[in-house]
């Protein structure tokens, strides 16, 4: 893992954050249709649990490698470390998503789930980045694929209004982390 690459992410996503609270506008307002629509909706999927179920399905039946054994493992301890953390981190501080009342407030602590108040960290740019920097790790020759992929997922939580810019960053970086855990422990 590089802290350089975990340093720097973290420090954008804080930088996003005041420009956030200082009223600076950081959302869009689009709205997809049809086929374009329903593309990017499963492009948004990637790392989420169905993904990541059949990406460590396809290692563990198709990868050979003794070096490989326990990749399935480490791709999936990765994406559950990254959704756990998330799920926690969100419900600690409660930040409401864009285009809500009250949107970008931290709320506070709260047990029960409302997607309305959710948005930090982006669970879907962690999952997606988690699940690529183990796939980058174990097979490197296809990491532009995944590295395309995680990049895309996280943009289309921003594109999509899901998430603020800071939201996705905080994501990127939790996933970033996750993802060397599950390698150091499981590996």
């Amino acid at each position: 893992m590089s802290w350089i690459v975990l340093i720097s992410l973290l420090a954008l996503c804080a930088a996003l954050m005041l420009v956030e609270r200082k009223g600076v506008p950081t959302t869009l307002a689009l709205n997809f249709k049809g086929d374009v629509k329903r593309e990017t909706r499963w492009l948004a999927q990637y790392g989420q649990a169905v993904c990541t179920g059949f990406a460590a399905l396809l290692v563990w039946r198709l990868d050979t490698n003794p070096a490989h054994a326990k990749a399935w493992i480490v791709i999936a301890a990765a994406v559950l470390i990254a959704s756990v953390a998330s799920l926690l981190i969100k419900r600690i501080l409660g930040r409401v998503r864009p285009g809500r009342e009250q949107a970008g407030q931290f709320l506070g602590p709260s047990l029960q789930h409302a997607n309305f108040r959710e948005s930090f960290p982006s669970s879907h740019s962690a999952c997606a980045v988690a699940l690529t920097v183990v796939l980058a790790y174990f097979y490197p020759r296809g990491a532009e694929i995944f590295w395309a992929l995680a990049i895309t997922c996280a943009a289309l939580r921003y594109i999509m209004d899901a998430h603020w810019p800071s939201d996705v960053f905080g994501g990127v970086a939790l996933g970033y982390a996750a993802a060397y855990v599950a390698i150091a422990v499981v590996k």
